[in-house]
């Protein structure tokens, strides 16, 4: 019994020792298999090719130069209704908002005080009459008889002058006539031009006094545009203004058309006439007010619009453009990126100068035949081979700018430079 014992125990150990010994066995043979060489014969896996790229070349053209203010628009005439008597608001005639003409009732003041006032005067304008008949009667009657001495020269005398102050009594009593006249019919209100009605300020039932502003007409087509310029800039334009100033004393078109950016970021469809500065610069903000009319004939425009007014005052000629697209804004700074001729990527720090639609104008940094890299920038590298294709060309890249008529007769300028 003592002997199976051992044999059992021995065997159990020699169990355990190969549970240990495999697994250290088969780690070494995988690490001299990981570290075995590799054939000499075998090839390197294909570096990847290079990246595609979207390429457009530099340009070269005439460009106009937009200047850009802010201001309002206003009625070409704002008629301020006011009344003209005292007296109870009756009725309101119009409907608000809406486009009335001349002479539209917009208001009735109660009539019955100047009905009875008009009345009151045509009875005195009939006694004056009578007493003028009378003293007409007595100097026709009196002449005769004082040149026959029947009478006194004095009873004549007295006679002509009673007559003549009937016929003044007479003429004050037709003007009362006419002022009771004025007054009933001031109290119905009308308009005095054509446009759109506002909101009513007074209300039925308000007694109105003299001059209470009961609403506001506003003359809209044309609509009118007010914006500042600078004393400089005003100065920069003073001949031109000048010159088209007298133009428009001549009834002749003269100066670029005017185009209004409305505060949705939308241009209107009509362009404006040109602008005409106030009489004086404004001393507490150094500008000179100016004034611009667009024609409004659907009365789209309203008084108190935003309005941003551009203008061309300058233009380049033979400058350079690129994509907008291309560049590339760093730290305050514009590159863009450029296919050289070996088909490899350069960055290059541009100057950018105006933006023209969708191009920008570009001083310096690019010469023309310069290809840049309008989209799959974000892949490459300074120095990278790319695959350049041509990118789709914009059928109208700078919009309607380029039939613009500058402001300024500029002399032409140089071919900008390039590096």
């Amino acid at each position: 019994m003592q002997l199976f014992c051992q044999a059992r125990a021995r065997t159990m150990l020699t169990a355990q020792r190969s549970f240990v010994v495999v697994p250290i066995m088969i780690t070494v043979m995988a690490l001299l298999g990981c570290n075995k060489e590799k054939p000499s014969g075998a090839a390197a896996p294909p570096p990847p090719p290079p990246p595609e790229v979207l390429v457009a070349p530099v340009i070269q053209q005439d460009v106009p130069v937009y200047s850009e203010w802010l201001g309002t628009t206003d009625g070409s005439i704002n008629a301020q209704i006011r009344a003209r008597v005292q007296g109870y608001l009756q009725a309101r005639h119009y409907r608000e908002g809406i486009f009335v003409k001349t002479g539209d009732l917009l208001f009735s003041i109660d009539p019955r005080p100047y009905q009875a006032a008009l009345d009151q005067a045509k009875g005195d304008l009939g006694r004056a009459e009578a007493a003028l008949g009378k003293t007409r009667l007595d100097v026709a009657r009196y002449t005769p008889l004082a040149k026959e001495g029947a009478i006194s020269q004095q009873e004549l005398d007295n006679a002509v002058q009673a007559d003549r102050g009937n016929q003044a009594a007479v003429a004050a009593a037709q003007a009362a006539v006419k002022q009771a006249e004025l007054n009933l019919e001031w109290t119905q209100v009308k308009s005095p031009i054509d446009g759109i009605a506002g909101i009513a300020i007074a209300q039925i039932g308000d007694l109105i006094s003299v001059n209470t502003l009961l609403t506001t007409v506003s003359r809209v087509d044309p609509i009118k545009v007010t914006f500042p310029i600078s004393e400089r800039e005003y100065l920069k334009f003073a001949n031109r203004i000048g010159q088209a100033m007298q133009a428009e004393q001549r009834a002749q078109q003269h100066g670029p058309p005017i185009e209004l950016i409305l505060a949705d970021g939308s241009a209107y469809g009509e362009r404006g006439g040109f602008a005409l500065p106030d009489r004086e610069v404004d001393l507490k903000t150094g500008t000179i007010t100016v004034v611009s009319y667009f024609p409004n004939p659907k009365s789209i425009l309203r008084p108190g619009l935003y309005a941003k007014v551009r203008a061309v005052t300058d233009q380049k000629v033979g400058a350079l453009l690129v994509p907008q697209r291309a560049i590339q804004e760093l730290q305050g700074t514009r590159r863009v990126a450029i296919v050289n001729a070996e088909n490899k990527i350069e960055f290059r720090v541009v100057q950018a100068s105006t933006r023209v639609g969708t191009l920008w104008v570009i001083d310096e940094g690019l010469v023309l035949g310069d290809r840049v890299v309008v989209e799959g920038i974000q892949k490459v590298r300074d120095g990278v081979p790319v695959v350049p294709k041509p990118a789709p060309v914009d059928s109208n890249p700078q919009g309607t700018v380029a039939s613009a008529t500058p402001l300024t007769t500029v002399p032409p300028a140089t071919k900008p430079k390039g590096k």
